[in-house]
């Protein structure tokens, strides 16, 4: 009797496998994305030819060369540049500027190396593509550009000349000729990929796909495609606003918690230097419910301005409000202020925000929100050019943080005279003035300047 075979679809949007083809996907109530999931191919019995397993302390490992991209902010992000054999996937918003800033790079690596470069385009057409590199100043005699939407032909020009790097824009407009569906389908997303990741490791040269997302801020198309690369980065950034924001989502060559971050200008995307300029302005007035801290994004240090508004409600249920900072963490430390210092905030609508529209999830940033918390309600400004430091408990205690030499540098550097700090840190820097405190209570006396 034949084994009656299953046919399974897989939806498009959020990679829910089912056995019914309805209209409507059950995992994420997306309309017209389920599609036939291809059937996998069979195992081999390959015993004989298996790989013996070997003493990790015995091999010969040497960390890999990496290829500089010419872009500092794009290096770090990557753990120090592009390795040769692995494959980078970038995602983000339509005309976030991905393609200017590959382009970028690829054009900074056939200048730097004298090495031809391959640009794929299957999006864009070859004019197009040259007047970006005009505008942007990357066209290079070592720059190649292929235009279409066949990937094997596309593919078939590493053979021809010994390329040190290329890119794919994007995976969801390419297509193999061998897989079925349109460009953007499942299978041909995970075909167009496997193809990529093969080539690269088969020619030891770096590669960089470009990934369009979804409305809720994924890359479209299977899961899978991002655990088939070795790196994924965001690039997001705001409408209103000429800065982009780079962050390594996965990376099997570096770390995650480095932040890169541009500025769109006509001539392309510039690293932007002086990082805390973009969220201090640097505004000496002191003002009732504002204070200061040095969060750290990887190990990029950011001065970031805390401000909270105390407005007076005649509601038994007082309004918190919170952006920037995770609202329940600061419901919890509004209520260490309240306990633990005697200021009562039952009386109070309270209101939190970071200047500029960082999002901070550094424990440093507690004890600069309890400053700003009572101040607003006292209604009395911070003595001026401070900077607080520190992760408060749930009994008021002020506990250390990390690398507070980077960061009182960094407060040194913009212009901070004096740091409210553990008194259990550990500091080696002594080019600022720090204020020792074990307490949350003893970290506002004096602090709050009477007017």
């Amino acid at each position: 009797m034949a084994i009656k075979t299953i046919t399974k679809y897989i939806c498009s949007e959020c990679g829910h496998v089912t056995t019914t083809k309805t209209g409507k996907c059950p995992g994420c109530n997306a309309w017209g994305t389920l599609e036939e999931l291809p059937e996998a191919p069979k195992a081999s019995n390959a015993l004989k030819n298996s790989p013996h397993v070997k003493i990790i302390s015995s091999l010969d490992v040497k960390a890999p060369e990496r290829i500089s991209t010419g872009i500092e902010e794009l290096d770090r992000v990557l753990g120090g540049g592009l390795v040769p054999g692995g494959v980078t996937l970038i995602g983000g918003q339509p005309g976030i500027g991905k393609s200017t800033l590959l382009l970028q790079a690829a054009g900074s690596v056939a200048k730097n190396y004298n090495a031809p470069v391959l640009y794929i385009s299957g999006e864009e057409s070859e004019a197009q593509v040259a007047l970006r590199a005009s505008r942007i100043n990357t066209a290079s005699e070592k720059l190649f550009l292929y235009s279409g939407s066949g990937l094997e032909d596309a593919l078939s020009n590493l053979d021809r000349e010994k390329f040190s790097f290329f890119v794919l824009d994007s995976v969801q407009a390419m297509t193999i000729g061998n897989e079925t569906g349109w460009p953007g389908t499942i299978s041909q997303v995970r075909a167009v990929a496997q193809r990529v990741i093969d080539c690269a490791r088969e020619k030891n040269i770096p590669a960089v796909m470009i990934g369009h997302i979804t409305k809720d801020g994924k890359i479209a198309g299977p899961m899978l495609l991002e655990h088939m690369v070795d790196t994924v980065l965001n690039f997001s950034g705001e409408g209103y606003s000429s800065y982009r924001m780079l962050r390594a989502v996965k990376n099997r060559y570096g770390s995650t918690d480095e932040l890169g971050i541009f500025e769109m200008q006509e001539d392309g995307l510039a690293p932007v230097s002086d990082k805390s300029g973009l969220y201090w302005n640097r505004d000496d007035s002191a003002v009732a419910g504002v204070a200061m801290t040095i969060a750290l994004e990887g190990n990029t240090p950011l001065a970031a301005e805390i401000q909270t508004l105390a407005a007076r409600t005649v509601f038994p249920y007082p309004r918190r409000t919170a952006r920037g900072i995770e609202l329940n963490r600061f419901q919890l430390l509004t209520a260490v202020i309240d306990r633990r210092c005697n200021i009562s905030t039952n009386s109070h609508d309270l209101y939190i925000n970071v200047a500029g529209g960082l999002s901070l999830q550094d424990p440093s940033a507690d004890l600069p929100s309890c400053a700003a918390i009572a101040s607003a309600l006292k209604n009395l400004p911070l003595k001026a050019g401070t900077c607080w430091l520190g992760e408060v408990g749930l009994a008021g205690e002020i506990r250390p943080v990390t690398r507070i030499d980077l960061r009182l540098k960094e407060a040194a550097r913009l212009g901070f005279h004096t740091a409210v700090v553990s008194s259990k840190e550990k500091i080696k820097f002594a080019g600022i003035d720090t204020l020792r405190v074990s307490h949350i209570d003893e970290a506002l006396a004096g602090l709050l300047v009477k007017s």
